[in-house]
């Protein structure tokens, strides 16, 4: 059985990993045209475009001003930016952005839903806590998407906890547990720890992927340029 393992760098604040993301969905579509019984086993890690950011966030406009000298050559950059996503099929509303959220809490929420579906398919049911989630392997992706999309296009504040966790139950996710994981310092400590894990190995931007730890490719690559990507990765 032909079988592709993805690693997938990413930040829920960054807008080309939503549109590489979309990017990699329709890659897959086609790879699995070819390889009828593929086996698809995808794994998301940390990356902060913004590590230093305050726990509550900061005003958009200051950080626009900060990171790119004002909203009016933000707005420029956004508008290419909106377009690609338009075109990967994402409504992208960066003006319904208020605040600038640190990612810390919410890669935290990721990482736990990755836990829960490893034990999900070891057979370890270790708590009743883990609830539906912990029988449902696509609940990872459920919440990244859910991740992005209240950022991108609800405009939803995810560096608060309370948003998180309705996120998280949006997903099937244990809210008590989810409350606990992401007020957890020694959780929040392994989060950045991964992240700057990541930077020790040279990644500095994302999205990036790698495939069968073989082949990577950095950047929001056209869905052609993924698939031949893991085209070599199978063979």
């Amino acid at each position: 059985m032909p079988s592709i393992q993805i690693d997938i760098v990413s930040d829920v604040v960054c807008p080309w990993c939503y549109i590489g993301k979309r990017h990699l969905e329709a890659a897959l579509v086609m790879l699995r045209e070819k390889h009828a019984d593929l086996s698809v086993t995808t794994r998301w890690h940390p990356f902060q475009l913004n590590p230093d950011l305050p726990s509550e966030g900061i005003d958009r406009r200051s950080y626009l001003e900060d990171k790119f000298g004002g909203p009016a050559r933000a707005k420029e950059i956004y508008a290419r930016v909106g377009a690609a996503g338009t075109v990967a099929g994402l409504a992208l509303d960066f003006d319904a952005i208020e605040r600038q959220p640190n990612t810390l809490a919410a890669h935290a929420l990721i990482a736990l839903a990755q836990a829960e579906r490893t034990d999900a398919r070891t057979g370890d049911q270790h708590s009743e806590a883990n609830g539906d989630a912990s029988s449902d392997t696509e609940v990872t992706d459920r919440i990244v998407e859910a991740l992005f999309k209240a950022y991108f296009v609800d405009g939803r504040f995810i560096g608060d906890i309370e948003v998180l966790i309705d996120i998280a139950a949006s997903c099937g996710m244990n809210a008590v547990t989810t409350r606990s994981t992401l007020r957890d310092a020694f959780a929040l400590d392994r989060i950045a720890s991964a992240d700057a894990s990541v930077r020790a190995q040279g990644i500095s931007g994302v999205p990036f992927f790698v495939f069968n730890q073989k082949l990577a490719l950095s950047g929001a690559q056209p869905p052609a340029a993924l698939l031949d990507a893991m085209d070599q990765a199978i063979a």
